[in-house]
C-alpha cells in the first residue's frame, strides 16, 4: 500500500489500513485532542443525554474557534473563514464526495492517519506528479482557504464521534455496515477470501450506512463489511443538526476491509 510516511495517532498507517485491524480492533485515537479538550470530555462525561452532549460538542466547537463570532468579523474572507465550519464539510461530502469539501476530508485521514486517497474525482494512482492528483491537492487547499482552523475541528469531531460510540456500545469493538455498489469490479481487490467475500481496497474514506435496506437505494450490488468502531470518522445519528441523518450514513476510514456480497 502507497501511503504517507507519517501520521498523528497511536498506530502505524499499515495497521490501521489492513484487514488485521478490524479482526482485532484497538483503540484509534489522533495524539494530543483529549488532553487538549480535557474539559469537554470531562463535562460529557457528567451528561446522560446523548442529544444533549451532542450540543455540549457543537458549542465547543463553535467558541474554541470562534465559529459563532462570524458576523463580527471586518472582511468577506474572515467571514467566510469561520462561517465555514466542520458542519460545512459533512454537508458537501453528503452532496459529492469529490467536492472540495470531500478532498479536506480525505486530507485530514491522509494527515492524521497516513492513508492516501485512491480516488477524488478520479482514480489517483500512484503518480503523485500527475493531473488527478494536481486536482486533488487543489481542492484540498482551496478547501482549507474556505475556514479556520479544519483539521483541527475535523480531530475533534473524529474524537466526539470516538468517545460517543463508546457510550452509546458500551463493550462493543465493531460494527455492521452496508454499502451499495454500482460495479464491484470497479474496485481493486486485494483477495477472495470466499464464494461471495472479497478483501477490497476502498478509498481512504468512503460512506456506508447502518441501514442495510437503505443500502439498495445508492447501487445494485450491496457489501456488507465488519468494521472496527475505530474506522468510524462520523456516524450520522450523533449530531442533530447533521444533514446526513435521513440516510443513516457513517463514513469508515479505508484501507484494505473485508466485504462479503449482499443477496437481494
Amino acid at each position: 500500500m502507497d501511503r504517507t510516511s507519517f501520521n498523528r495517532c497511536n498506530l502505524p498507517p499499515w495497521a490501521i489500513a489492513s484487514p488485521s485491524f478490524d479482526e482485532d480492533p484497538r483503540p484509534l485515537e489522533v495524539q494530543g485532542v483529549r488532553e487538549e479538550n480535557r474539559f469537554l470530555f470531562d463535562l460529557l462525561e457528567r451528561l446522560d443525554d446523548p442529544d444533549e452532549r451532542a450540543r455540549r460538542f457543537d458549542d465547543w466547537v463553535n467558541v474554541r474557534f470562534q465559529l459563532h463570532q462570524w458576523k463580527e468579523q471586518a472582511t468577506a474572507g474572515a467571514r467566510r473563514s469561520l462561517r465555514n465550519g466542520y458542519l460545512r464539510f459533512l454537508r458537501g461530502w453528503g452532496v459529492d464526495a469529490s467536492s472540495v469539501e470531500g478532498a479536506v476530508l480525505k486530507g485530514w485521514v491522509e494527515s492524521r492517519m497516513g492513508i492516501p486517497p485512491t480516488f477524488h474525482r478520479a482514480p489517483l494512482g500512484s503518480d503523485r506528479d500527475g493531473p488527478a492528483w494536481a486536482r486533488y491537492v487543489a481542492d484540498r487547499t482551496r478547501g482549507h482557504a474556505w475556514t479556520s482552523a479544519i483539521d483541527a475541528q475535523l480531530d475533534l469531531l473524529y474524537s466526539f464521534t470516538q468517545y460517543e460510540l463508546g457510550r452509546r456500545r458500551p463493550g462493543e469493538r465493531w460494527i455492521t455496515l452496508w454499502r451499495g455498489l454500482n460495479d464491484l469490479d470497479a474496485h481493486e481487490i486485494v483477495a477472495r477470501p470466499g464464494a461471495r467475500e472479497w478483501v477490497v481496497r476502498m478509498n481512504n474514506l468512503c460512506s456506508f450506512t447502518d441501514d442495510r435496506e437503505r443500502a439498495w437505494e445508492f447501487g445494485s450490488v450491496v457489501v456488507e463489511a465488519r468494521v472496527a468502531l475505530g474506522r468510524v470518522f462520523f456516524a450520522s445519528d450523533l449530531l442533530p443538526r447533521s444533514i446526513l441523518k435521513g440516510e443513516r450514513e457513517v463514513l469508515v476510514i479505508g484501507g484494505e476491509l473485508r466485504v462479503k456480497r449482499v443477496m437481494g
